[in-house]
């Protein structure tokens, strides 16, 4: 393999893939790994250093372990065996603990790390595989396909030339754009300010597991543990400018610890913050002639439940192993190609983006009379095993991919 910054395919490209991200990583590492020539296209000079995504699920520890890197995940990463919800003032409500999943996977737990600790994992293991390209500062601007390929025009002139293009990058796709594809959906009323804090949590809030959702009707939010940090994830109403919100955010954090009775001291020590608008979007079609969409250039919904950046290598793994059979000319390949696209599709529509509204909508229930059932459904649910796996099989995102009983 080689990683450069100029734009030219491996030789006998079969497959492009635009974007370098854990996405387009993952689904170049499955394509190399069935020997498929690829080239992947990145914008940036180098892997993102970026890490809003920090959660992963077991079914994408199992499609990692097969891949090879999951071994150096886990060695960066922290392994969190329980979530819980909470009340923002009186405290724990439902814990759940993800060792009831025992039976039905090999990872019964979350791994909590930033997704810029697992690309240069994928990048390292695509080292050594044949006819593999990684070319830095490459920026898709432009896609044509005819019936023998796909030509990528980067925003320096040069095109790139492949059988295929899977197209990774991001929310905001140029190959999307390019496709004239259909994006619909909806916008959050709120923004999401998240805050990576260098505090340890533990000891302000009793009781607070590794992943806490925080239900209240004025300000719900997420607690996360990550290696590095504590990170808290806040609504923060649109039509207020960034510089005045983050600026309120030392306030906010002070009037969580009172809240829940931790008491006035110092004022926890922010290493980052950002405010990002949230969508809930899906494209028209994930397949498109010989043009591929994976991830958040097909599908992006609200991070409650950290299954944005997991369905998205779900994607990778899933069209990237179809794809492969199509490049190798095995028959009824194309059709079941068609039937990956689908399925993915209709898991983004009823399974990732329902769940994920759910989510938001559960934590910032008003009305009292619901704000109780939900309460009490969750403590019902914490208290039965039965019950209990069945929600965990959902939220995991097992009951995604395959039948459960």
């Amino acid at each position: 393999m080689t990683a450069d910054a100029g734009p030219a395919p491996a030789p006998g490209a079969s497959v492009l893939v635009a974007g370098a991200g854990p996405v387009g990583l993952t689904a170049a590492l499955v394509l190399a790994r069935a020997g498929v020539a690829v080239t992947v296209l990145e914008a940036g000079t180098s892997l993102a250093a970026e890490s809003r995504a920090s959660t992963f699920h077991p079914p994408t520890l199992e499609m990692l372990a097969e891949l090879g890197v999951v071994d150096g995940l886990l060695a960066r990463g922290l392994v969190a065996r329980t979530f819980q919800y909470r009340d923002r003032h009186s405290g724990p409500v439902a814990e759940l603990d993800l060792a009831l999943l025992r039976a039905d996977t090999p990872y019964p737990y979350r791994v909590q790390c930033e997704q810029s600790k697992l690309t240069p994992l994928l990048l390292r293991a695509l080292t050594g595989l044949p006819h593999t390209r990684v070319a830095f500062g490459a920026r898709v601007c432009g896609v044509r396909q005819d019936g023998h390929g796909v030509t990528v025009e980067l925003a320096d002139g040069r095109t790139v030339r492949g059988g295929h293009l899977l197209a990774a990058d991001g929310a905001h796709s140029a190959v999307r754009h390019a496709l004239g594809v259909a994006f619909a959906g909806m916008t959050y009323p709120e923004r999401f300010l998240v805050a990576s804090l260098d505090e340890d949590l533990t000891a302000h809030l009793p009781g607070l597991a590794p992943i806490a959702y925080v239900l209240d009707p004025d300000e719900w939010l997420v607690l996360l543990r990550t290696p590095d940090h504590w990170r808290v994830l806040l609504p923060t109403a649109d039509g207020v400018p960034d510089d005045v919100e983050l600026a309120r955010l030392p306030d906010r954090l002070a009037r969580l610890r009172t809240d829940a009775g931790a008491g006035a001291s110092a004022p926890w020590r922010v290493a980052h913050a950002s405010l990002y608008r949230v969508h809930q979007r899906v494209a028209a079609a994930f397949r498109h002639g010989r043009v591929l969409l994976c991830g958040d250039a097909a599908h992006v919904n609200n991070p409650l439940g950290g299954m944005g950046m997991n369905s998205g290598i779900h994607d990778a793994v899933l069209l990237g192993t179809a794809l492969a059979a199509v490049v190798h000319g095995e028959p009824g390949a194309e059709a079941a190609l068609d039937r990956a696209a689908a399925d993915r599709r209709a898991c983004a529509l009823t399974y990732v983006g329902a769940q994920a509204h759910r989510n938001w909508e559960r934590l910032r229930a008003r009305d009292p009379r619901l704000r109780a059932e939900v309460v009490a459904d969750l403590r019902a649910t914490a208290a039965d095993p039965a019950r209990a796996r069945r929600a965990l099989l959902r939220s995991s995102m097992i009951a995604s991919l395959r039948p459960v009983s």
